[in-house]
């Protein structure tokens, strides 16, 4: 049986110098679900999940100390590097777990991801689809935001020059290769900052076994997963601030929590020459978060918060602020 409470979550992270999640629809620019007016960008929640993950399987490769901490939806190849389907990757599971029966019953045991964010397997006989308990909204910008496309060089030639050919002089000329590096291109913002809400469903955590330990591992993973995960394109990225909420009644949900921050300075100034570049010229304001949660106190069992020191933080919230990791 579960003991996890039903909740929310909200996470605001900033990223510098890149894009977390591109749009390949749209020439690998920022994904714009907003209008061009309106100038938010967003990151979808598959992409947030993958940081989870990838935070998890790097932490605990073997499982873990009780085995449980695998990680289902992830890469891995043969020896020859071809990518291992559903079926072979839950057979890996199995091995490595030594748990034995039920496909279904061996990956929710086993697997974080599959406990967490669900799944859904049909392999030869075996079919199941579990919903997961955690559910991401995708995070949008706090501000719009300006993208730049931008052009760079690379000094390494694309081939190798390894063949000599005579021209009309009869005078020797490089004629396989490049005796040149190439051109790049691509879009890049400077500064944004992202909030992303999230879900808890108790009832469908006791269909997965999700627990309380679950659920902690799941905090420490957005925040460390975000800076855990690095490539070029997608910038360097910051975890700033992190709530959960759990309620007494599994049953309710305040929502939309993450309409209830605010980020300083306001829209005009975004829209100016003079927009902030750095955690140091930005406050979020949770007044207004704090004063939704203690009307409804009777209904909230706990809340939880942590903050990155970089960040101003206008307002008071309930609850007990944590250490971060």
């Amino acid at each position: 049986m579960s003991d996890l409470r039903s909740g929310e979550i909200i996470f605001v992270k900033s990223v510098k110098d890149g894009i977390p999640n591109r749009d390949p629809l749209n020439e690998s620019d920022a994904r714009r679900l907003f209008s061009e007016e309106d100038g938010r960008i967003s990151l979808s929640d598959v992409s947030i999940k993958r940081d989870v993950r990838d935070y998890v399987l790097a932490r605990y490769p073997d499982g873990g100390g009780e085995r449980n901490n695998f990680v289902f939806v992830r890469e891995e190849r043969t020896e020859d590097g071809k990518l291992l389907g559903r079926g072979s990757l839950a057979k890996k599971i199995q091995e490595r777990s030594g748990r034995t029966g039920d496909t279904e019953e061996i990956l929710k045991e086993s697997a974080f991801d599959v406990r967490v964010f669900g799944a859904v397997f049909s392999v030869g006989g075996s079919s199941f689809h579990l919903t997961g308990p955690v559910q991401f909204g995708w995070a949008h910008s706090l501000h719009p935001v300006e993208t730049r496309y931008v052009q760079g060089t690379v000094v390494m030639p694309s081939k190798d020059i390894n063949e000599k050919a005579s021209n009309r002089s009869g005078e020797s000329e490089e004629s396989a290769g490049k005796q040149q590096g190439t051109i790049w291109t691509t879009y890049t913002l400077p500064f944004a900052v992202f909030v992303m809400p999230g879900i808890v469903n108790a009832s469908i955590a006791r269909q997965t076994g999700m627990k309380e330990e679950d659920m902690d591992l799941l905090l420490e993973a957005l925040w460390k997963g975000t800076q855990y995960r690095q490539a070029r394109g997608r910038g360097i990225q910051q975890p700033l601030f992190l709530a959960h909420v759990e309620y007494t009644d599994p049953f309710f949900r305040i929502g939309y929590l993450e309409e209830n921050v605010r980020l300083l300075p306001e829209r005009e100034v975004w829209l100016s020459g003079e927009r902030p570049s750095s955690v140091a010229e930005i406050s979020l304001n949770v007044q207004e978060l704090g004063q939704v949660l203690r009307n409804h106190q009777d209904r909230v069992a706990r809340v939880r918060w942590w903050v990155h020191p970089s960040l101003n933080i206008k307002g008071e919230l309930p609850g007990e602020k944590q250490p971060v990791w």
